[in-house]
């Protein structure tokens, strides 16, 4: 079990963490909360519904990191975008992108709260612990694993055309070391997370 999910009996994963892995998934889960932003706090007296149908924003976000975790639809990348698929991948923003937000700011949450509830007592120098997940714990992990490789594949300018077979042999000294080592062990959490999950 050490540093991949495994099964569990009766549904769910578990890995164990040492503080180091630990410390190090909790800060990335909290960079990711920072950038995704706070979210709207409903206003007191405010119709509770009225949030559900409030309008998102119309335009592509700006940060190539947040264009990966909330991408155009209808639109390719690849190729020149015509003004019909524009105005409808707007239309579709306007009115998905809030519950994207929001699912993926509560997936991190999750990540964050799970990882903290590890915290050993003070003066524990053991090992380090193991996180149980149920099956609805081990998705919200999942979603947030994604979208931390996302986001580090855009901050390595990684596409999926390019794949990652030079990231194995950049040279110590390389600044993009920490973050490629990161993204790769990130994916082997990702993929054992994944096997757990599947009958």
């Amino acid at each position: 079990m050490p540093g991949y999910f495994e099964a569990v009996p009766g549904g769910g994963a578990a890995v164990a963490l040492d503080p180091v892995e630990t410390s190090i998934l909790r800060s990335l889960a909290v960079q990711l909360l920072e950038m995704i932003g706070p979210g709207d706090e409903p206003v007191e007296g405010e119709d509770p519904l009225a949030a559900l149908f409030a309008e998102g924003p119309s335009e592509a976000p700006a940060d190539p990191a947040l264009a990966r975790l909330f991408p155009e639809a209808y639109v390719d990348p690849r190729s020149e975008p015509d003004a019909e698929l524009l105005a409808a991948s707007a239309e579709f923003r306007r009115f998905t992108e809030n519950d994207l937000r929001t699912r993926k700011r509560e997936d991190a949450l999750s990540v964050v709260r799970s990882l903290d509830a590890l915290a050993p007592a003070a003066g524990d120098a053991g090992p380090g612990l193991v996180l149980k997940l149920d099956a609805d714990a081990s998705r919200r992990w999942l979603g947030t694993l994604n979208d931390l490789r996302l986001t580090i594949a855009s901050r390595l300018e990684i596409t999926d055309e390019d794949g990652s077979d030079e990231l194995y042999s950049l040279p110590d000294d390389d600044p993009r070391k920490p973050m490629v080592m990161a993204y790769l062990w990130l994916g082997g959490l990702q993929e054992t997370l994944v096997d757990t999950l599947l009958p």
